[in-house]
């Protein structure tokens, strides 16, 4: 990056200085901007703050006006009143870098702030933070979902390479189904994995994660690096047999994992055979086996 590329080094502030807040702040002040002001509803935020930020918590009407660059870092869903009370309440927001985290929404939440002269940007960063210490460690390397109007672009795509990540641009049309596809892999992915250790319990497995670690670090290699093709297991040699046992076994046992089981083999069979991996015959048993026949 050019040294014209990059942006002054501006005055931070943090409306939720939360598990993201803290650790994006904290980036920005490893980049050499400064953290003056910080908002945070919980005494863990406050603390955060303290520690990871160097600053007093402030009221948001305070880190605004204290700030050149104002990270909005709360749960998505209180996103969009923060920014309404933000540009109705009189916020001095004109010429001011206004950029959330979110994942699923893009410029148009930011839109009433934008009519009263802030600059929009979405920089999502694509890690899961956990509130330990080393979060501000899993920043660098991490991509971040960058959406802004284009005169803005180099301005967020040079923020995130500050930070340590790795800008990836998706259009405003496309958060949806962008955060979509990342919540899909990971929130679902620590879902199953706990179902399956929790069974894996049930039987008398003492050390759930030795035997599904090596497993699952092989699976994910796999498909990292094979896609689709690196799939392994019964339903892309066509086992139907084994997949009735399956589900048998999981809806005396777990019948909510069942239903979950049920609707994974189906989509794995579908892009199994769209791949060529396994053959109509056989995804025709694996359907019967799963309780029904959708390839007719």
């Amino acid at each position: 990056m050019d040294a014209g590329e990059r942006p002054a080094r501006l005055a931070v502030g943090v409306l939720g200085a939360g598990k993201v807040g803290s650790a994006l702040g904290a980036a920005l002040a490893r980049a050499g901007h400064r953290v003056v002001a910080a908002s945070g509803v919980s005494d863990t935020s406050h603390r955060w703050a303290a520690e990871r930020l160097g600053v007093v918590p402030s009221r948001p009407d305070e880190v605004v006006d204290a700030a050149e660059l104002i990270l909005l870092t709360v749960p998505d869903d209180a996103l969009p009143d923060l920014v309404n009370g933000l540009a109705t309440t009189g916020a001095e927001l004109k010429g001011k870098l206004l950029a959330h985290t979110s994942g699923a929404y893009g410029l148009s939440v930011l839109e009433p702030a934008a009519r009263v002269g802030a600059l929009p940007l979405a920089l999502h960063p694509v890690m899961t933070f956990t509130g330990r210490d080393d979060d501000l460690n899993r920043v660098t390397g991490c991509s971040f979902g960058v959406t802004a109007p284009d005169p803005l672009r180099p301005i967020a795509e040079a923020l995130v390479i500050e930070m340590g990540g790795e800008p990836v641009w998706i259009a405003d049309r496309d958060r949806a189904l962008y955060h979509a596809a990342l919540a899909g892999a990971a929130n679902h992915m620590v879902t199953l994995i706990a179902e399956s250790s929790e069974l894996l319990r049930r039987i008398g497995v003492e050390h759930p994660g030795r035997m599904l670690g090596p497993l699952l670090g092989a699976a994910l290699d796999n498909v990292l690096r094979l896609g689709i093709a690196g799939l392994t297991g019964p339903v892309v040699r066509g086992d139907a047999g084994t997949v009735r046992k399956h589900v048998d076994a999981l809806i005396l046992a777990a019948p909510e994992a069942a239903d979950a089981y049920i609707s994974l083999a189906r989509l794995t069979a579908d892009r199994a055979l769209a791949a060529g991996l396994l053959k109509p015959e056989e995804a025709e048993r694996l359907l019967d086996a799963l309780g029904g026949n959708r390839w007719t």
